[in-house]
């Protein structure tokens, strides 16, 4: 297996990041590739960047990007003022699935949420991704809840 290594993203990879958040059927819908990078992305990092409970995890393959998750972490009042952490826009370059990057990066997201303390860790996938669900299941989470959304 290839080495890996995971870090926080820096803003020189936000457009490897945005290719990879577009590089499947669902997210060519919904994002935006071009020669420059748009300003609604580069605010979104600057906001995630400039906040402590916010993670933006690149997986870093000599020196290319391979996958990329986003981690955050919110104090809650319910499981006795426990800290959760939650997973979102997880993304493995389609020339690197199958070769165990997801589940590496996903088993540093669960080492990470330990090192803070959490506990709990939450993800949500699209009902569409149906081998997301069976790739998280595997991992260990549990179809606990039915998640609901609201497009503004």
């Amino acid at each position: 297996m290839t080495a890996f290594i995971f870090r926080r993203a820096k803003q020189s990879d936000l457009e490897d990041i945005i290719f990879l958040l577009a590089d499947d059927d669902l997210g060519k819908q919904r994002e935006t590739r071009s020669e420059t990078i748009p300003s609604n992305y580069l605010d979104a990092f600057i906001r995630i960047d400039g906040d402590p409970n916010q993670f933006l995890m690149v997986v870093d393959s000599r020196d290319i990007i391979v996958g990329t998750c986003h981690l955050t972490l919110m104090p809650s009042l319910t499981f006795q003022g426990g800290l959760r952490m939650n997973v979102e826009a997880v993304r493995v370059a389609s020339s690197y699935r199958g070769q165990g990057v997801g589940e590496w990066m996903i088993n540093q997201a669960l080492w990470l949420a330990r090192k803070e303390g959490c506990k709990i860790i939450q993800l949500t996938t699209n009902k569409e991704r149906v081998d997301a669900k069976r790739f998280y299941e595997k991992l260990g989470f549990k179809s606990t809840h039915e998640g609901m959304k609201m497009y503004l």
